[in-house]
């Protein structure tokens, strides 16, 4: 490994729900530049659609490039390898000349398909037999390409290629159908115990709509994609010919570069979706038949408990009922979070009996596709601060819910908890995070975690680093640990126990009702 006099830099871009960043890192895991380019997350033609023009993220990301490349006065002879990360589950349709079809469908997107394609007997008899058809069949309900195939069956006749966002960029820089396996989080027919596109002779090539020469090359992390082609150089920026490395998706990224490589650590992702992540080189399903996710650490798997909406649902808050709030952070230029945090500074733990369940999206298992979610404890002493406070514990009631089902199914003590994600830059958030969870939170020294994660990536498959544990020794640290406060812990603890953790189970029977009711969602 030779480091030099001369700077040595990674470019990561990161495409997230929110905006498209390009990062530049040194060797020792610093910010050296940044261009972050705001985007709309989706548009929507009916309720529950989420939908994405894909030239949106390209464009996003071009700008952005060119941005850090040219207005910053970055010296691209320092950059040595390109690596992306992205948003999960977003796919879109290619037509042979590489050109998309519709509209990309968003992760956030709750359309159901209704027809779904046969199984088979033997199929159908075994999942009945085995008590997971429901699963299943949400599962094939839920598949973009189910959806497509049966309502516009012109455009899937057309498609080509059938590829996550991920895949869709990394065409555009490289030319190429290539994709990491770190990427494959969605509903296709992907094989997650041996990481790799599943058997000819799986169910999944009979539970979705899609052919095998419609999906592209698999790709393990720290392994070359393929170069920047002239086309993306006069579009990015970028030079050409500089290797775009596999790295993962942006939560599994984010786990890397919070430094999380054994499952002792984990990751208290605050973003859009709210999820805890180990990393594990042993396969275990964090809930029984969810498998796990690829990790950025090639050949390992990143279990993970998911909130849907998660951190979502601060920016929920922030438009339905924080308008005073966004007007005054406007005039003073800083964020609205940072008012908020202000408000619930004084309201004890517990948001005085106002308990949260955060199951705002429906899930697969528990919660299941008929959850929805729910507040108790209103009383005339209640504001909007003793809300928005309650948000945040209801997120951190429900990750460490998580945190127990990780070290059950890996058979493994957590015994560090790292916040990262745009909600761990709020103290408030991190310090009810420690004291529910009642350990202490490490924050990194950087919240763009998954952008570092994807250098990372980079930095060993280009040889910068010999290996991964010599790499997150280099270019990760911690920078501020919150201490539980025991006399919160012993309120968060309570109210965990004897009131969240009933809550689905009583609950479910409602929101069963509900859905029947109303057909929603």
């Amino acid at each position: 490994m030779h480091l030099g006099k001369t700077p040595t830099h990674i470019l990561s871009i990161d495409c997230g729900t929110q905006s498209v960043r390009a990062l530049l890192f040194d060797l020792e895991g610093n910010l050296f530049a940044k261009a972050q380019v705001h985007i709309e997350p989706y548009f929507s033609l009916k309720p529950g659609w989420a939908e994405q023009d894909p030239e949106v993220y390209w464009n996003a990301l071009c700008e952005a490039c060119n941005t850090l490349l040219t207005e910053i006065g970055v010296n691209k002879e320092a950059i040595k390898a390109v690596a992306l990360t992205t948003q999960r589950g977003t796919l879109i349709n290619l037509d042979k000349d590489g050109k998309h079809l519709r509209p990309g469908i968003v992760w956030l997107d709750q359309r159901i398909a209704r027809q779904l394609p046969s199984m088979g007997l033997f199929w159908e008899s075994l999942f009945s037999l085995i008590g997971q058809k429901q699963t299943i069949d949400y599962f094939r309900s839920q598949a973009e390409a189910n959806w497509i195939a049966e309502n516009e069956p012109d455009i899937w006749k057309k498609t080509h290629k059938f590829l996550l966002l991920s895949g869709y960029l990394t065409h555009r820089l490289t030319g190429k159908y290539v994709d990491s396996t770190g990427c494959q989080v969605g509903y296709l027919p992907f094989d997650y115990k041996r990481l790799r596109w599943a058997s000819p002779r799986s169910w999944k090539w009979k539970a979705v709509r899609v052919r095998p020469d419609m999906l592209p090359e698999l790709i393990p992390p720290a392994t070359p994609l393929g170069t920047i082609s002239k086309e993306a150089a006069n579009a990015t920026g970028i030079p050409e010919g500089l290797p775009l490395i596999a790295a993962a998706a942006d939560k599994a990224c984010e786990v890397l570069g919070a430094g999380c490589l054994t499952p002792e650590i984990a990751t208290l992702s605050f973003g859009t979706t709210a999820t805890i992540n180990v990393n594990n080189s042993r396969y275990a399903e964090a809930i029984r038949f969810i498998p796990p996710y690829p990790s950025a650490l090639p050949g390992q798997y990143c279990m993970e408990v998911q909130i849907a909406r998660g951190y979502w649902m601060i920016n929920w808050f922030k438009k339905e009922f924080a308008e005073r709030e966004k007007k005054i952070a406007e005039k003073k230029g800083i964020a609205p979070e940072a008012i908020l945090d202000e408000t619930i500074s004084s309201i004890p733990p517990g948001s005085m009996g106002l308990v949260l369940q955060p199951y705002w999206s429906p899930g697969i298992r528990e919660p299941g596709p008929e959850a929805k979610g729910a507040i108790i404890g209103f009383g005339d002493v209640h504001t909007r601060a003793h809300l928005y406070r309650a948000i945040i514990e209801g997120i951190g009631y429900a990750l460490r819910h998580g945190k127990e089902r990780i070290e059950k199914r890996a058979k493994v003590e957590i015994r560090a908890l790292r916040a990262c994600g745009g909600g761990a830059q709020s103290d408030q958030a991190v310090q009810i995070a420690a004291d529910i969870f009642g350990l202490p939170v490490e924050r990194p020294h950087t919240y763009e975690a998954s952008g570092l994660g994807a250098a990372i990536d980079a930095a060993v498959g280009i040889g910068l680093y010999p290996d991964f544990k010599t790499a997150v020794n280099r270019m990760t640290r911690i920078e501020h640990v919150f201490q539980p406060n025991l006399r919160a812990h012993q309120v968060y603890d309570q109210l965990y126990q004897k009131v969240y953790r009933k809550l689905y189970t009583r609950l479910k029977p409602l929101y069963q009702a509900i859905r029947q009711i109303t057909v929603y969602p």
